[in-house]
């Protein structure tokens, strides 16, 4: 869910600031990349070094910076606009204060002044504080402004008292943060199968049947998905690529039969399946149990048609949404709509091989989107991260989810 996102962590000066290194290495951890932004009280109670090895950048403190005797400035109208989220973790009383009420006299404040993201803040402070009509207030100030409250939990604090106003720890901040995003998802909740890649084959123990189906539409599509806040089951054939994501996990087959498999297995409890894999329509009908000698100057096989998994899937279909592919040479349409037909499905992706930059091994498509009304969707040449964006975008506006 945080692969990739830009976050800003905002530390002021409050003894939880300890806390911080681990909930930068947790933010690493889950993929985001991580920028920091002290207040010059902060950097009394967690190292900037420390800070600065952890997330890999440079941390800052001032306005102003001197380097190898030049002078320059920390723009914070920039980090404000680098930014996908903003956290500041410990709020400290003083600093929630000014926030509500639009003081600007450090770096931290005038970025998130100048912050166009969600902001989030955890407050930090002794119970007394806390509960302060002043405190309570800043914190109505803030949210009214659209800035998310992280709360504080009870517990021990430093001043030895036990109550209310310590910050929540790294790992719940990190929690928080995930479900807040993921409730907005298009796809929260919902349950996809995906194949992908090809299907390989044997006719011995090194040679068979295959196609040049790389399988980088179906993982796109898995990416996607699982950004989109699905849980994703993606089964591929031999293929180079990886996809590491929390939310995907990842069969790997080789045969057309194993895949029919495993797409059967988990059919019934998907509510979206995509069948993007190239999957070989014949299968020889011996296998040879060693090598085939070079002999004679033709050589003849007898090959033996494979089960259709997507016509099989859409026989069985209940309250799935079901979306194939269509990779045609001649008549693309007509072959289109009638595979959409007869495969009993919700809709189905055009790809023609006349139009260049589309097809297997490349890293662009080209498409056409079919529903089961036989409305035409085009689209222009792609990458293929894009036209999976399209296709889940299309997708989720059919289907009430």
């Amino acid at each position: 869910m945080l692969g990739g996102k830009k976050i800003l962590l905002g530390i002021t000066g409050g003894i939880a600031a300890y806390k911080t290194a681990f909930l930068v290495r947790l933010l690493i951890k889950a993929g985001a990349e991580v920028r920091v932004v002290l207040t010059e009280s902060a950097a009394e109670f967690v190292s900037p070094l420390t800070l600065a090895t952890l997330s890999k950048n440079p941390v800052l403190d001032s306005f102003v910076r001197e380097e190898e005797g030049t002078t320059d400035w920390n723009n914070h109208v920039e980090l404000g606009l680098w930014a996908d989220y903003l956290i500041i973790a410990p709020a400290t009383a003083n600093t929630l204060s000014k926030m509500a009420n639009g003081i600007c006299d450090n770096l931290l404040l005038a970025t998130y002044l100048s912050a166009k993201c969600q902001v989030f803040f955890a407050p930090a402070m002794d119970l007394d504080m806390y509960k302060h009509p002043s405190t309570s207030k800043s914190f109505e100030t803030l949210k009214s402004f659209g800035n998310i409250m992280i709360p504080a939990t009870s517990g021990e604090l430093a001043s030895g008292l036990q109550g209310e106003g310590r910050m929540a720890e790294p790992e719940d901040i990190v929690d928080f943060l995930v479900n807040h995003i993921s409730q907005g998802l298009p796809l929260k909740g919902q349950r996809v199968l995906i194949t992908a890649g090809p299907t390989y084959e044997a006719l011995d123990p090194v040679r068979f049947i295959g196609n040049y189906s790389s399988g980088l539409m179906g993982f796109e599509l898995a990416r996607v998905a699982a950004e989109y806040g699905a849980e994703v089951l993606l089964i591929s054939g031999p293929s180079h690529l990886n996809l590491e994501h929390p939310m995907v996990t990842v069969e790997r087959v080789t045969t057309a039969e194993e895949m029919y498999i495993k797409a059967h297995e988990s059919f019934d409890d998907c509510d979206i399946a995509i069948g993007a894999a190239a999957v070989s329509d014949y299968r020889p009908k011996d296998f040879a149990p060693n090598k085939i000698k070079k002999g004679q100057d033709e050589l003849s096989l007898e090959l033996v048609k494979n089960k259709d998994i997507l016509l099989s899937l859409g026989q069985k279909k209940k309250k799935q949404f079901l979306l194939g592919f269509a990779l045609e040479t001649e008549n693309e349409l007509e072959h289109a709509k009638d595979k959409l037909r007869r495969k009993n499905l919700d809709a189905i992706v055009l790809n023609s091989l006349r139009d260049e930059g589309a097809g297997f091994s490349k890293t662009t498509n080209k498409i056409s989107f079919i529903d089961k009304n036989l409305k035409i969707t085009p689209f222009e040449l792609k990458s293929k991260a894009e036209v999976a964006c399209d296709i889940w975008n299309e997708i989720i506006s059919r289907r009430e989810i």
